[in-house]
């Protein structure tokens, strides 16, 4: 996935230094093309993308089982036992020691993002789970500032590529879906920040995201594109019928006014409804702050 396109806002990557924090002048550091790889070697972002490669390793081991019925796999109640069993151990390889007392808190984020294993489904509850997983990251400091851009295009992009082939291997239903009325059965926060990533995009506009063409020859590079292109895997039929709501997407002028739209959509149809928000789990790195009035 190419990192490109404007940087998510770091709002929510607000940090405050430790009081014994080294203050320097900023310097350069990348003076030719192989300097490029000391940002990319970011050891939180390294370790969390093995963190993954391990939950993509267990679906390998975990296949799914011969049952009647299609959807659902029992197999997935196996694989998310031994998430389960090892999600702290694995928190632990990316928080340092000295923070370890955060370990079981952050550990049920990473928990909460895969699925239900009692339903078998997924969904974008799930997904916010793992924003939050990240979130408390960034809020204990492993995650900084200067990672946002590859906390999105390494480590979520990752976690989408696990998360795709959950879906395929254990045929998971989705969760709260609206159907064709829904933006995906899946997912929601790829499409805000591909469309992020697009904006001012020289050539590609939202028109072309239902052109077969522009999707396969560009969706390694854009985030949106992928989301796209993994719809038109999993589901049959004209692309207007099975996906409306994008469909009427693809209308708007331009991924500015799609990002922007989007946002909104996110904070009305996920945030803000209780069948989401219900299974969110609060804790003191994301405690339930009460509505007070000015």
């Amino acid at each position: 996935m190419a990192e490109s396109g404007r940087q998510p806002p770091s709002d929510s990557l607000e940090e405050t230094p430790p009081t014994t924090h080294n203050f320097m002048i900023p310097k350069k550091e990348i003076n030719t093309v192989p300097d490029m790889g000391k940002w990319k070697r970011s050891q939180p972002i390294n370790k969390l993308v093995a963190l993954l490669n391990t939950l993509d390793r267990w679906i390998d081991e975990t296949p799914p089982m011969d049952q009647p019925s299609r959807f659902g796999n029992k197999a997935f109640r196996t694989w998310y036992a031994k998430l389960d069993q090892e999600a702290e151990n694995l928190v632990a390889t990316v928080v340092p020691s000295h923070l370890a007392a955060a370990v079981p808190e952050v550990a049920l984020y990473l928990k909460e993002s895969v699925g239900n294993p009692t339903r078998i489904d997924y969904g974008t509850g799930h997904e916010a789970a793992f924003a939050a997983f990240l979130c408390c990251l960034c809020k204990i400091g492993v995650l900084r500032v200067d990672d946002q851009m590859a906390i999105v295009f390494k480590v979520f992009n990752r976690y989408l590529e696990v998360m795709r082939k959950l879906q395929k291997t254990y045929r998971m239903e989705p969760a709260g879906s609206q159907g064709v009325w829904g933006l995906d059965d899946f997912q929601f926060l790829p499409f805000i920040w591909g469309s992020s990533q697009l904006i001012e995009h020289p050539y590609l506009e939202p028109r072309h995201f239902v052109d077969e063409k522009a999707v396969n020859e560009n969706h390694k590079d854009y985030m949106f594109l992928e989301c796209i292109l993994f719809i038109t895997e999993m589901k049959t039929g004209p692309f207007a019928e099975h996906s409306n709501q994008l469909w009427n997407i693809s209308a708007v002028p331009s991924w500015s006014k799609v990002n922007q739209g989007l946002i909104r959509m996110y904070k009305a149809e996920c945030l803000e409804k209780f069948p989401v928000i219900q299974h969110f789990k609060f804790g003191s790195l994301l405690p339930i702050q009460p509505v007070t009035s000015s």
